[in-house]
């Protein structure tokens, strides 16, 4: 009995260090997956999942990519995050990984491709398709070439070369014959560490085939995160605040207005928020803005110097907040252009929307109570001051009545109401009209009495 007992022990001592020989050496592999447009959500979701990475405790980073890539801010800033990253980090292009999915490939320790998969065709291109100015292809391109160069060179035989080609990495940025490889190509010239058809083939060459595998999956609040942070969506939020503002600056009253901007502006920053990336002249700027209109609605009655600085301010916060969100850390002054453009095209929006609303083709909700709108005619009991009189000024008249100090006088063969500047006056004297106030005419008496 105490021969069998020893014996089971011994097994479960076996078993439980095979388990721990097996989690030391395989370890913990956390996959994110990239198969959309790069953009401002997919760095979003790319972050998250670099946060749960750590979290885990991982011991390696693999990207599937099938991507034909996006914008370039978004891609640079994944790449910024992979080449900072202290864990190993794999590249595995499962069928594509063009122009901006490229960038993000060559930013990875290692590169994986599957059978028939392609990776290159950097070229910076429109909304169209279009290939930009040169300008941009020289960033790209520079942007390439500094990626290749980070990995470093190898030595083969008795000299030293690139470990991957920077020329290469650069010769990928060409409008006219941009470079493509395919995984036999970017396999030969060191731009590929090996072909396979799967994603166990990449961690047994790697040595890690006993890991324990973790795929980032994204939840509604991440989804929603990242739909908010789209460049889209950021333009139609900047579009609200800008245009509530101005609607409500121009609208007795806190309103509709006011809560459009304030729930555009809390949706705006959420995903800043999330990610701590705000600096405080961010926050600075727009509470400064907030003040300098609260101002303009309820001090300085009118739009002057208070509502266009604040503007102005909140603007600024707009601008410096996305370039604070599409940074790793701190403001990512590479991104600059393309916040100023989302500002922008939001800014164009509500100048849009607010003549659309406020013009004779709007809904008549908003022109009804619309300062903007209001008209004061005569059927609604507004009175106007009739300011045909003031042509008079300078003129002479002469007084029909007693002027008690108000009276009639006559100026040609047209009577009015006038009224003395100094003492009574009496009729049939010869007055001059000094004023023109409150629809009366002002007169003095000049020096010849009778008249």
């Amino acid at each position: 009995m105490k021969n069998a007992l020893r014996l089971l022990c011994a097994v479960m001592l076996m078993f439980v260090a095979a388990v721990n020989l097996r989690a030391e050496t395989g370890g913990t592999v956390f996959v994110i997956p990239i198969e959309t447009e790069i953009d401002n959500s997919a760095f979003h979701h790319f972050r998250r999942a670099m946060a749960q990475a750590e979290n885990t405790g991982a011991n390696m980073l693999v990207l599937r990519l099938n991507t034909y890539g996006g914008a370039l801010d978004a891609a640079d800033s994944i790449r910024t995050a992979l080449l900072r990253a202290t864990l190993p980090t794999v590249a595995f292009v499962d069928v594509n990984a063009a122009s901006a999915g490229a960038l993000i490939a060559l930013a990875c320790d290692s590169v994986y491709m599957a059978p028939g998969a392609s990776m290159g065709s950097a070229t910076v291109v429109n909304g169209a398709g279009e290939p930009l100015p040169e300008k941009y292809q020289s960033y790209m391109s520079t942007i390439m070439r500094a990626t290749a160069e980070h990995h470093g060179r190898r030595t083969v035989g008795d000299s030293t070369v690139w470990r991957r080609d920077p020329a290469i990495a650069a010769s990928m940025v060409n409008p006219t014959e941009s470079v493509s490889l395919t995984g036999s190509q970017a396999l030969e010239c060191g731009y590929a560490d090996g072909i396979a058809a799967n994603l166990g083939e990449v961690l047994a060459d790697l040595d890690m085939a006993g890991a324990r595998v973790e795929t980032y999956q994204s939840n509604l609040s991440d989804d929603l995160l990242g739909f908010l942070s789209n460049a889209a969506i950021r333009a139609i939020l900047v579009m609200l605040i800008l245009g509530g503002i101005y609607m409500e600056m121009h609208t007795p009253g806190l309103g509709v207005a006011a809560a459009v901007a304030t729930v555009a502006t809390v949706l705006y920053f959420i995903p800043m928020f999330v990610g701590g990336a705000v600096p405080a002249w961010v926050l600075i700027a727009f509470i400064a803005g907030v003040v300098l209109i609260a101002l303009e609605i309820f001090v300085v009655p009118g739009f002057g110097v208070c509502g266009i600085s604040g503007i102005i301010a909140i603007a600024a916060s707009l601008v410096g907040g996305i370039m604070a969100n599409d940074a790793v850390t701190g403001i990512d002054l590479g991104s600059l252009g393309s916040s100023l453009a989302i500002v922008g095209i939001g800014t164009v929006l509500a100048v849009a929307a607010i003549w659309y609303l406020t013009s004779s083709h709007g809904p008549e909700c908003f022109r009804k109570h619309s300062e903007l709108m209001t008209e004061l005619s005569n059927a609604d009991g507004f009175i106007g001051v009739d300011m045909t009189p003031a042509k008079y000024i300078g003129q002479h008249a002469t007084t029909i009545t007693v002027l008690r100090p108000a009276g009639k006088i006559e100026i040609g063969d047209k009577v009015f109401d006038a009224v003395s500047t100094g003492e009574f006056i009496q009729p049939h004297r010869n007055v001059k009209i000094v004023r023109y106030e409150n629809a009366q005419l002002y007169v003095t008496e000049t020096e010849n009495h009778e008249a």
